[in-house]
């Protein structure tokens, strides 16, 4: 036929000339194979947000509420009262539930964010700062549990470092006289440096001796408290002058962080040094050399060793930071939150809140500071929660529990609310099924 070539031979109609062999008797041409078209980007954006870490953090938080709702809910006396004749009139006890959960987080809201109930809005708005008072310590020994976790090393010593830099700051605010400027700075390094002796004497025994620094900060938080104990018994060191009980004079006025707002308002500037303090542990460990040296230690000390990283003196460093860190935390509660005088137990159970609290921020600097927002939200709102409905404080402490419960256990919430599961936590089966499906649409 007529304009053919010999390559392409007429074979007749409804056949195709790459079907055939061709006329040389070479095999014909590899028809490309049908590929699986990709999943979505959107898809896959849904996928990682769904089980990325800001939502389970989100969902362990709405998780330990309901479950907390529910103690309420057992505890309060009407349900109980109700529920006797639940099969007669099953709408009271319900009703008696949706009031005693609804009264109790109503009350937990009053009290740690906004008052609608006061009668005014400077009145309204003093929850709000009473949450930030609270989260203030919480936040600066947060911050130094969390650091050392990023190193490897599991601090649980913030009660002995905030007790060594109250005693330093005490010292330093009860027999300096200055002005404000050079007053409070002074008592603030004081009690940063006595912390941060108590955490880097930590830090040098396990790097020289190789102890653990578990049973260290254990045995050191005992020292510490008996140590200040001692200190407030013996007249001419930290009691009181003319008094025989065992706490310290009041905070001079020099040496107290100034409020930022007028009474009734609570909040004082040491909320704005904690915030200096999340900014510069954030830069400290996710900016710096020193930082990066910190992160490769937490990661694996053996190959940070072999790449010419001193381990002994970063664990040093670390614990050093760390109890500074706590000092810090210890200072706020002499020259904020307490400053009429203090006692051998100042410091009121945070250092070990604040294991709690850099576990739910994940160690990171911005985490932990949101945390300890939200635990000084919990701490404020339970009083609130006590005295407008009755239910105990304890309550409140289950829901912390229930909150670092959850978020120590991020594969338990993705399967109580069907989320996708990460990738080590899917099956071999499932994995090379995934994989398989990968491969295919590469």
């Amino acid at each position: 036929m007529s304009g053919q070539s010999p390559e392409s031979p007429d074979l007749g109609p409804g056949i195709d000339p790459l079907l055939a062999p061709s006329a040389k008797g070479e095999p014909s041409p590899v028809l490309p194979t049908a590929t699986v078209p990709p999943p979505p980007r959107q898809n896959q954006l849904i996928r990682e947000v769904l089980r990325g870490s800001v939502t389970t953090t989100i969902l362990a938080i709405v998780l330990a509420m309901l479950i907390g709702g529910i103690l309420v809910a057992l505890t309060d006396a009407r349900v109980q009262q109700a529920a006797g004749y639940f099969f007669a009139r099953p709408q009271d006890t319900l009703i008696a539930i949706w009031d005693a959960v609804a009264g109790a987080y109503s009350a937990l809201f009053r009290g740690a964010i906004y008052n609608y109930n006061a009668d005014s809005f400077v009145r309204g708005i003093k929850p709000i700062t009473d949450t930030l008072n609270f989260a203030t310590p919480l936040i600066a020994a947060g911050l130094g549990v969390g650091l050392a976790f990023r190193v490897g090393l599991f601090n649980i010593g913030a009660r002995g470092q905030m007790l060594m830099g109250i005693a330093a700051a005490a010292f330093v605010s009860f027999n300096v006289q200055a002005p404000l400027l050079i007053h409070l700075p002074l008592t603030i390094a004081a009690g940063m440096i006595g912390g941060a002796i108590w955490g880097g004497l930590v830090g040098f025994l396990k790097a020289r001796t190789g102890a653990h620094e578990v049973i260290l900060t254990i045995m050191l938080n005992f020292v510490a408290f008996y140590f200040v104990a001692w200190l407030l018994a013996t007249p001419g060191l930290l009691q009181r002058p003319g008094g025989t009980q065992p706490i310290s004079p009041a905070t001079p006025e020099t040496a107290q962080f100034p409020s930022l707002f007028p009474a009734p308002l609570t909040v004082n500037w040491g909320f704005i040094v904690a915030i200096g303090a999340t900014a510069f542990v954030w830069w400290l460990i996710e900016r710096s050399s020193l930082g990066f040296r910190m992160r490769a230690v937490g990661e694996n000390p053996f190959a940070a060793r072999a790449a010419g990283v001193n381990v002994e003196r970063i664990i040093f460093y670390a614990m050093a930071f760390a109890g500074a860190l706590a000092g810090l935390a210890g200072v706020n509660q002499i020259s904020g939150t307490i400053t009429s005088g203090f006692g051998s137990h100042i410091d009121a159970g945070i250092g070990f809140d604040a294991i709690t609290v850099a576990l739910l921020g994940r160690s990171r600097a911005w985490g932990v500071f949101a945390a300890g927002i939200l635990f000084g939200a919990l701490k404020a709102g339970s009083f609130t929660m006590q005295v407008a409905e009755d239910i105990p404080v304890d309550i409140v402490v289950v829901v912390q529990a229930l909150i670092v419960l959850f978020i120590a256990a991020p594969p338990l919430v993705r399967t109580i609310f069907f989320l996708p599961k990460e990738e080590h936590e899917l099956s071999a089966k499932k994995r090379a099924k995934r994989a398989a499906k990968a491969g295919a649409a590469s």
